[in-house]
């Protein structure tokens, strides 16, 4: 059956994640639904998504333009829900980009924000239009 299983995020700073993380991906719908001393587990949709340390990191610093994942989509909902959720992802620890073009930022029939946490990942999240 095809589909998105799972994503798994290495972070080097899980107090730092899990508050930032935490913040957007419960405010996606996505619930908590395991957490250990290295990780936590958010689920929606029948994926989850892990944050986890792990002692093989080959460097502290994230850079998406690197090799790699460059952002994670989410669904946002409505227009508005993304708007609110742009509004307030300042206050928790995520700085908004391209916002001199939000939120046409990919193009015109394209309605989403994006975000930069602390540690350099950015999140996209899309609006659902009709």
């Amino acid at each position: 059956m095809p589909g998105l299983h799972h994503v798994e995020v290495w972070v080097a700073d899980l107090a730092a994640a899990t508050q930032e993380w935490g913040w957007l991906l419960e405010r996606l719908g996505f619930e908590r639904v395991q957490q250990w001393a290295e990780g936590e587990s958010w689920e929606a949709g029948g994926a989850y998504l892990t944050l986890t340390t792990s002692p093989n990191l080959a460097s502290p610093a994230h850079d998406r333009r690197r090799p790699g994942v460059n952002h994670l989509a989410f669904r946002g909902g409505r227009p508005a829900d993304v708007d609110a959720l742009m509004a307030q992802a300042p206050e928790h620890g995520w700085r908004p980009l391209y916002h001199d073009r939000y939120p046409h930022a990919g193009g015109p029939d394209h309605y989403a924000g994006w975000l930069e946490n602390g540690a350099g990942f950015k999140a996209e999240v899309v609006a659902d239009l009709p």
